[in-house]
């Protein structure tokens, strides 16, 4: 078996049952499932093994918020009685090679040697092109019953007048700092942006973040409003409703023109980090020639089976635009992969998808908004309880955030679950359960929580969609 990043040269007209482009999460859950089920799979990659997520994504950027977190709370350390704690950042320097070696440790463990455990997966190094019967790589052809296309995608640039002349960062190039700039403009209020400003305001950078609506536009209303108050607590502007005007350099970095309530700003930064959006990575593949359609957005059309308009041909992972997460790209792979190989029979289902925001407090979600769940007919009851309800909270003395579950107002069902705490991320997966095995907000309400965890809040939610909870004693209900 060859090494991950050698070219597998024997025998290059081997047929296989499965070619798979693009050897990131998506791309190894997609081989490792068809091998797994007897197929002889080609993964073809390009460029660094293990794609976004591990390289210049989710764990890169956790690393350092985590390390940012730690400043803030020693920084907060007092809201405890007696105790006082001091923490400076000396080295930001060493914190980015710490995290370049998580990454390469990662990487190599969960990537590069998993390979020679599986024989029916042979690696090829290229870039890769659609072509009748499988696909062309560096001018080979690789012969394939069937092709899952897991690209990816990369950062992507705003229509802002004026913004190629600027040499902004991405969330790519932000992570890799040898210095902290005094000052950051971060455009995109997402949760790339989110995470980020956060995180470079926690390490000593006077940040200001702009976005065209409200900080996390795709959560409830409530919760982005409680953020950007609590960004602020940390001297984190949000400015929102903007509308760019244009960009510019300038000797000390760069000059953002917007307009605001009818007024014209103007905001000055030393650095700009453009995080508002990314775009799919389809660029050569031969896609719209080979009658795989894109959507206006540049992203891979596929059906709920996981399927190209192309027969034969599928897609997964951030190439086709949909639930931009690693664990549903390396889902929808694995769905692919199965589809592939035995007759199109699963379908793919996010109704129960967690979503996480790791700014701090973290936001996380699953199911539908309220107001998603309107737009879509249903009539439905909602229950918003703040943290101070919490006893975790208040024995933390972290009272941050609220707790909102969205429920079927004829069956009591629950529709959505929407979670703003220090813990949240750790708190959603119940609500997923509980979404995913239909449970009614009663349901939840009867179940035995543990008293002094931040889940908890869940069961105390479930209360007062008919109970007042300030007047229940300790795990009363």
């Amino acid at each position: 078996m060859n090494d991950c990043c050698t070219p597998d040269t024997k025998d290059r007209t081997r047929r296989y049952d499965l070619a798979v482009i693009g050897a990131g999460s998506a791309g190894f859950s997609a081989a490792i499932t068809a091998a797994e089920l007897g197929a002889n799979v080609a993964l073809i990659g390009h460029g660094m093994i293990g794609g976004t997520c591990v390289n210049i994504g989710c764990v890169p950027s956790k690393t350092l918020i985590r390390a940012a977190e730690t400043l803030h709370n020693a920084r907060i350390a007092a809201r405890f009685a007696g105790v006082s704690a001091h923490a400076e950042l000396t080295d930001w320097r060493a914190i980015v090679r710490q995290k370049d070696d998580l990454v390469a440790g990662l990487r190599q463990a969960k990537y590069a040697d998993l390979l020679p455990a599986y024989n029916g997966v042979a690696y090829r190094e290229g870039q890769a092109r659609l072509v009748e019967g499988g696909v062309e790589v560096g001018g080979a052809r690789v012969i394939a019953d069937k092709v899952i296309v897991a690209t990816g995608a990369r950062p992507m640039a705003p229509a802002i007048l004026g913004i190629e002349t600027v040499p902004y960062l991405t969330s790519t190039t932000a992570l890799d700092l040898d210095e902290l700039p005094r000052s950051l403009l971060v455009i995109g209020g997402g949760y790339i942006g989110a995470e980020l400003a956060q995180m470079f305001a926690r390490v000593g950078v006077k940040v200001t973040l702009v976005c065209r609506s409200r900080l996390l536009p795709e959560a409830e209303p409530e919760i982005g409003a409680a953020l950007t108050g609590y960004f602020a607590d940390e001297g984190l502007e949000v400015v929102s409703g903007a509308v760019y005007r244009a960009i510019r350099k300038t000797q000390s970095g760069a000059s953002l023109e917007i307009a605001r309530d009818d007024r014209n700003m103007t905001i000055d930064a030393e650095k700009v980090l453009v995080a508002s959006g990314r775009t799919p990575n389809t660029e050569g593949l031969g896609a719209a020639e080979f009658g795989v359609a894109l959507s206006s957005k540049g992203a891979i059309v596929i059906d709920d089976r996981m399927r190209t308009t192309r027969a034969g041909i599928y897609a997964a992972g951030d190439v086709t635009g949909r639930d931009q997460f690693v664990y549903m790209a390396a889902y929808g792979a694995k769905l692919a992969a199965k589809n592939a190989l035995n007759s199109d029979s699963l379908r793919y289902d996010n109704a129960a998808m967690p979503a996480i925001v790791f700014t701090d407090p973290q936001v996380a979600s699953v199911g539908l908004t309220e107001a998603a769940a309107r737009k879509a007919g249903r009539n439905v009851r909602v229950s918003t309880i703040r943290l101070d309800h919490v006893p975790r909270a208040l024995a933390a003395r972290d009272t941050r955030g609220l707790i909102k579950l969205v429920a079927d107002a004829d069956g009591g069902r629950l529709l959505g679950a929407h979670i703003l705490a220090p813990e949240g991320a750790d708190s959603i997966q119940t609500a997923v359960m509980a979404i995913r095995g239909g449970l009614t907000v009663q349901q939840i309400a009867d179940t035995i929580f543990p008293y002094l965890t931040t889940v908890e809040g869940l069961k105390l939610a479930a209360l007062a969609f008919d109970k007042e909870v300030a007047k229940l004693s300790c795990c009363a209900g």
